[in-house]
């Protein structure tokens, strides 16, 4: 859709970014305020803080279903979701990395494959 596209064009203009914990931009974010940052700023849509209460906004949806502005959980400190990203399409999410800052992933890649936890879409 429409606002889909323009929230992910508007996160892509923070590529880069470095990784602040706490931090909700726009000099820098963690992976929770980058989302939260974008959808406000890109869709004037507003957030909870962290990954975990944003997990629990929006509609769930199963890794299959994904669509472009979805944002997309992850178990990576093995004490359930930790971590938020934004998918953008063709299996590849934008988030604020811990060691590399605002960046591109792949969900396929072995590290998000594997932690990947579940899914929601916020823009309809």
């Amino acid at each position: 859709s429409t606002s889909s596209s323009k929230v992910i064009s508007y996160a892509k203009k923070f590529l880069g970014k470095p990784y602040v914990w706490g931090a909700q931009g726009p000099n820098g974010f963690d992976c929770s305020g980058f989302t939260s940052y974008i959808y406000k700023d890109g869709a004037g849509i507003s957030l909870p803080r962290t990954s975990v209460s944003q997990s629990k906004v929006g509609i769930k949806i199963s890794r299959n279903q994904l669509k472009s502005g979805d944002l997309v959980f992850f178990n990576t400190s093995g004490k359930g979701i930790s971590h938020v990203g934004m998918y953008i399409g063709d299996s590849k999410f934008i988030h604020a990395s811990t060691s590399k800052g605002v960046r591109i992933d792949s969900l396929n890649s072995s590290y998000y494959k594997s932690k990947f936890v579940t899914a929601s879409r916020i823009i309809k």
